[in-house]
């Protein structure tokens, strides 16, 4: 059975805060104390990373902890709830980010990045991330 509108509303409300409250703590991690990142994976959780795929939470970990040190700034935000769950009986959300990453010795590159999270009790934990960078194209 379809939400209905107040449904779908406050289904829309909870994902923009959680969306806001996750990406703090992601780019928080990643940024800062990416050892820490792995309580934000489901362990069967998936990730591409500019077309480099990557599935389960220590594989992903240790990706990401090889990639130089980096800082994060975000110019824009958008979460969706998911009305069918991802995982079964589990509130879905879809967070996407764009923004900015500098690593270090390298020049910044504009980038998005899309999370789908589930909720597992109080906690949202990532079941996909999709990261890319945003190259220009030809002028």
């Amino acid at each position: 059975m379809a939400p209905t509108e107040p449904e779908l509303k406050e289904k829309s409300e909870q994902a923009s805060q959680a969306a806001k409250q996750f990406s703090q703590i992601f780019y928080e991690y990643f940024d800062k104390k990416r050892h820490a990142i792995k309580n934000l994976y489901l362990d069967s959780a998936t990730m591409i990373w500019n077309g480099h795929a990557v599935s389960g939470k220590d594989e992903i970990v240790k990706f990401l902890e090889d990639l130089p040190t980096a800082e994060h700034t975000l110019t824009s935000l958008d979460s969706h709830p998911l009305i069918e769950p991802v995982v079964t009986d589990q509130t879905s959300i879809m967070v996407t980010v764009f923004g900015k990453v500098d690593y270090r010795d390298s020049k910044p590159k504009s980038f998005y990045q899309t999370f789908i999270l589930t909720s597992q009790g109080n906690v949202w934990k990532i079941v996909s991330d999709t990261f890319r960078f945003l190259e220009t194209g030809p002028s």
